[in-house]
């Protein structure tokens, strides 16, 4: 499995305020890119949503876990969401995917997260692959969070609630919203690649809800037991074997973007073939030959520091040149065979902050040939 590092992401929601997000990114160019929709009133810091996106990152993945409107760090009033404005809301987090690194070809959703990305997928085109984990077959179920308090939410169009200990507004339209939907026709109209994962031991949303999902969506789908888990998927266990299922399964239905690497038309034999990464604002991958280097921007400059800059690239190609040229020469070819000689070339460049190509200021060549 590969390292994989984390950007902070933000992109407007919804009902127009700045939506929090964290990118999960392998270090390599990615497979595909993925949205991951929390459950209800969670955040994309919960467990399942960092485990599974961080273990998708591990295999290739770059999973994008984010903050509904007016949940965790994301800006709004959750008293003024619904179930239509979380569905909106992944839209929104697969157009920026879209327009910042590549469109998102896998939905995955935790418990309403769930059932929302299946709503939410006929209305992104690039999405292949949904997987849903504990979701319920009707978006409605998460009313039995607050059942005792819907007639005062009907009576006074707004009330708080005690949800797993933490307070929060419901209002009249979310119950309205949320009743209205029709799920049984959103699945059944689905038209792609269904993976349902869910715990027969689930005590939130029990496992009927998956059954249900299955027996309405037509094929390709696949329905996994998650033996033993909980519905929070708590166990690392559960979300490594989670992440590996959806790896291995989207991998037979996704276009992976090295699939349009270099296209055969091209005579590209003794060509230096220089393309961007799209998993950073400046990221570039450059093959030469058999060889494969990264290149890329310091943080300082607005990159990730994934690789060395052009000046760097440009200083190594010098100075190794330079090095080269040294052994080249009749005195150290004759001494090449001792490992007590060697050639050392150091160049510095110093440059102004704005990206902007110059000369070498200073080069000392250092031999001991």
């Amino acid at each position: 499995m590969s390292r994989f590092h984390t950007q902070r992401v933000s992109f407007l929601g919804s009902l127009g305020h700045r939506l929090t997000g964290r990118l999960e990114c392998p270090e390599d160019e990615p497979l595909a890119y993925a949205v991951f929709a929390h459950c209800f009133t969670c955040s994309k810091d919960y467990i399942a949503a960092t485990r599974v996106s961080r273990a998708l990152a591990r295999r290739g993945v770059a999973a994008l876990r984010f903050d509904f409107t007016g949940l965790g760090d994301s800006e709004g009033d959750f008293s003024a969401t619904s179930f239509s404005t979380n569905i909106t809301d992944i839209e929104c987090a697969a157009a920026f995917l879209h327009a910042s690194y590549s469109a998102p070809e896998i939905l995955i959703g935790h418990s309403l997260g769930g059932a929302a990305v299946i709503a939410a997928a006929t209305r992104i085109p690039q999405a292949r692959v949904i997987a849903t984990i504990a979701a319920p077959s009707d978006p409605s179920h998460v009313i039995h969070h607050f059942e005792n308090r819907v007639e005062d939410i009907e009576r006074e169009h707004e009330s708080e609630v005690d949800i797993a200990g933490r307070l929060f507004r419901i209002s009249k339209q979310f119950l309205d919203d949320i009743g209205q939907f029709d799920m049984k026709a959103a699945i059944a109209d689905l038209g792609k690649t269904l993976l349902v994962f869910h715990s027969p031991e689930d005590d939130v949303v029990g496992i009927t809800h998956a059954e249900r999902i299955f027996a309405l969506a037509a094929y390709p789908k696949s329905f996994l037991v998650l033996d033993g888990a909980d519905h929070l998927l708590t166990r690392a266990a559960d979300a490594e074997f989670v992440a590996d299922t959806i790896a291995a399964w989207a991998a037979r239905f996704i276009h992976p973007r090295a699939r349009h690497e270099s296209p055969a038309e091209f005579d590209t034999s003794g060509a230096v073939i220089v393309s961007e990464t799209s998993t950073g604002r400046y990221a570039q991958r450059i093959r030469v030959g058999r060889h494969t280097l990264n290149a890329d921007e310091p943080r300082a400059l607005g990159g990730d520091d994934r690789g060395p800059s052009p000046y760097d690239l440009l200083l190594a190609s010098l100075g190794s040149c330079t090095a080269m040229t040294i052994r080249m020469s009749p005195s150290a070819s004759s001494s090449r065979s001792s490992t007590s000689k060697c050639a050392f070339v150091i160049l510095k460049l110093t440059r102004k902050t704005a990206p902007i190509a110059r000369p070498a200021k200073a080069v000392s060549i250092k031999s001991s040939v």
